[in-house]
């Protein structure tokens, strides 16, 4: 049977879009799902703020009436004019193993970026940083975790196939818990604190938090400027992920770094316990039963733990900051029994973030990549 593409036009077919890649994964031990309603309200044209600045579409692929692919086609306009750059992006993307499939998937999303005026195609990526992007290239047989994309090892062999090539890679890391902090992290930290003025900030109520939740979104924006297909978040889009994140987190993995002259965030390190297993519980489902096993895995003594949010302003990158997380975060892992963290995505060109790891035992386990191709040809 021929392949048939359906562009999402309704809620109903969004659901059937976003529950694919749950159907797809189904009992692979390594595939985290993630929340259904979550997913739903990223895509939702009227819930998230990114699409003030983006625009996007949504394909399904069907073969006898039987879904068998989806992919999004993105344009985010405030990044093009950034990065000045005519460049679509897809995402969300999920396929059987099927060359027809594929290339009707692809074919529809290249069209329709052209047809506004897009010069290449780069992908998988989302409306902004805070989604997820890279697709796994090697590391089929580990854990995926709740910030990242896990997909089966034919994957990169499609994308190759149809000609796209290495854009960009991440590099991700297991890192193990020492069980003392090294003495020189708890040297330059305290040399950093006292050189530069700055201050640890830790919570022991949520509503402490609250004051500092924009200036963690504005410093987020300052780190991760100069950052592959970055756009900064605007207004709407922080108080959108305030809304959707702050509730979650667990305050005694949150290390803030502020500046005792004006309490202005230096830098912030937000870890959350790893969720993969109790997501797998849950299937994609929050009710009425999946908020259970999440709780009790957010809440109990992790064995892994997921750096989720890490960063620094730039005047204080290279000298030393980041060794005032370890000197604060490396006490509250081995209270919990935590055994290593998940590095999460780091871009290999990223020299800095990944010299950080270097006084302590880690393994580099999982690599990803977002691949790119030209829709015009330059005749030269």
């Amino acid at each position: 049977m021929g392949v048939e593409i359906k562009e999402v036009t309704n809620k109903k077919e969004l659901k059937k879009f976003v529950k694919f890649n749950i159907e797809l994964y189904k009992g692979d031990p390594y595939h985290v799902p993630g929340l259904i309603d979550e997913e739903l309200m990223t895509l939702d044209r009227g819930k998230n703020p990114a699409f003030e600045l983006a625009e996007a579409i949504y394909f399904l692929a069907y073969r006898d009436k039987k879904i068998v692919g989806r992919i999004a086609g993105i344009i985010n306009h405030k990044a093009n004019e950034k990065w000045k750059q005519k460049v679509g992006r897809f995402g969300f993307v999920d396929f059987i193993d099927d060359d027809e499939v594929v290339d009707a998937l692809f074919e529809a999303v290249e069209k329709w970026a052209k047809e506004r005026g897009m010069e290449e195609l780069h992908g998988p990526l989302g409306f902004t940083d805070m989604d997820h992007e890279g697709m796994l290239i090697h590391g089929f047989d580990q854990s995926g975790t709740m910030a990242t994309i896990y997909n089966y090892p034919y994957y990169p062999r499609q994308m190759e196939r149809m000609g796209y090539e290495k854009a960009q890679d991440w590099k991700e890391y297991k890192i193990y818990i020492p069980k003392e902090i090294p003495e020189k992290h708890w040297r330059i930290g305290e040399i950093v604190r006292s050189k530069y003025g700055l201050k640890t900030l830790k919570f022991k109520k949520r509503k402490e938090i609250w004051p500092y939740a924009n200036k963690i979104f504005y410093a987020l924006n300052d780190a991760y400027a100069s950052l592959y297909g970055v756009s900064p978040l605007t207004e709407k889009q922080i108080e959108y992920y305030i809304k959707m994140y702050i509730p979650m987190l667990r305050l005694d993995m949150i290390t803030i770094i502020v500046r005792e002259a004006d309490d202005q965030v230096a830098g912030f390190a937000i870890t959350l316990p790893n969720l993969s297993h109790a997501l797998r519980k849950a299937g994609g489902r929050m009710f009425p039963f999946g908020f259970i096993p999440l709780l009790r895995a957010l809440y109990g003594k992790p064995k892994v733990v997921d750096l989720y949010l890490t960063g620094v302003l730039p005047e204080y990158r290279g000298k030393g900051v980041n060794a005032l997380f370890f000197n604060d975060l490396i006490p509250v892992y081995q209270k919990a029994g935590t055994e290593y963290a998940e590095s999460n995505p780091e871009l290999e060109t990223n020299k800095a973030v990944q010299a950080q790891w270097d006084y302590f035992k880690r393994e580099h386990h999982k690599t990803r990549r977002a691949f790119k191709k030209q829709l015009i040809k330059n005749n030269l």
